[in-house]
């Protein structure tokens, strides 16, 4: 069963990579961005993994990402496994904290620079909460930290409106009794989202560290104030047992 506080858990497991991991994987990037066109991943990208219903993509990246950032969705199959690996190391600790997870999707790295940040929004479990698989939270893991700014946050509200309702039928459709369901469009395209009072907590992590956040969690980045953050991100997911 999903329970609502795995979707709106924070959590981290320290070590996720190691110092040599780290260097493979920055390099691995660098190779890979020095091989490509770069800028199609910074200035001239026209995609996105950010979607709004009823926006455009590039309205989408100008609620998202207002500064810009490099965002590579496809990684060098060297590095998926590297990361891959990490997961599967780290499922013990994962599983202590958000039981559902069965399944990491693929990776994506990013990279911000001077002034570059995400705003605040939510994952939200799927466009349909009652289909299958269900994201139940977000992986981050840095492997360049910035030399200033670019801290990561969660932000946690009380507000009902933040909420649709309580999951429909919820244990026949593999939630427990007591989860609760986000509303769409939460994030700064809405007003309701941007007006609505909410406590923020930031976070450093070390290099190689990587934070668990719900999907039902409001989170974002603070803009990079010197250097670059270099990071991967990823989606935990819960898949259905054969149950359900």
């Amino acid at each position: 069963m999903i329970h609502i506080a795995e979707t709106v858990g924070v959590g981290s497991i320290e070590n996720f990579l190691s110092t040599d991991e780290r260097s493979q994987l920055a390099s691995l990037m660098d190779e890979f961005l020095l091989a490509e066109e770069a800028e199609r991943f910074g200035d001239d990208r026209r995609t996105s993994i950010h979607e709004i219903p009823g926006h455009s993509t590039e309205q989408a990246m100008a609620i998202y990402e207002p500064a810009g950032r490099i965002e590579i969705p496809s990684l060098p199959e060297a590095a998926e496994k590297l990361l891959g690996d990490a997961f599967e190391r780290a499922r013990p600790a994962l599983s202590r904290v958000m039981p559902s997870i069965t399944l990491c999707r693929p990776w994506t790295y990013v990279e911000y620079g001077v002034g570059q940040h995400i705003t605040s929004h939510l994952d939200g479990i799927a466009p349909d909460p009652l289909a299958w698989p269900r994201q139940i939270a977000g992986i981050s893991v840095v492997i360049t930290q910035a030399d200033a700014g670019g801290g990561f946050y969660v932000e946690t509200a009380s507000s009902d409106r933040l909420w649709n309702g309580h999951a429909p039928n919820a244990t026949a459709n593999g939630y427990a009794e007591s989860m609760w369901l986000a509303h769409d469009g939460a994030d700064n395209s809405a007003t309701w989202f941007q007006q609505m009072p909410r406590t923020r907590w930031s976070v450093t992590p070390a290099p190689g560290t990587a934070l668990l956040y719900g999907s039902q969690l409001a989170h974002g980045t603070l803009p990079v104030a010197a250097g670059r953050v270099a990071k991967f991100i990823s989606w935990l997911v819960a898949e259905p047992t054969t149950a359900e």
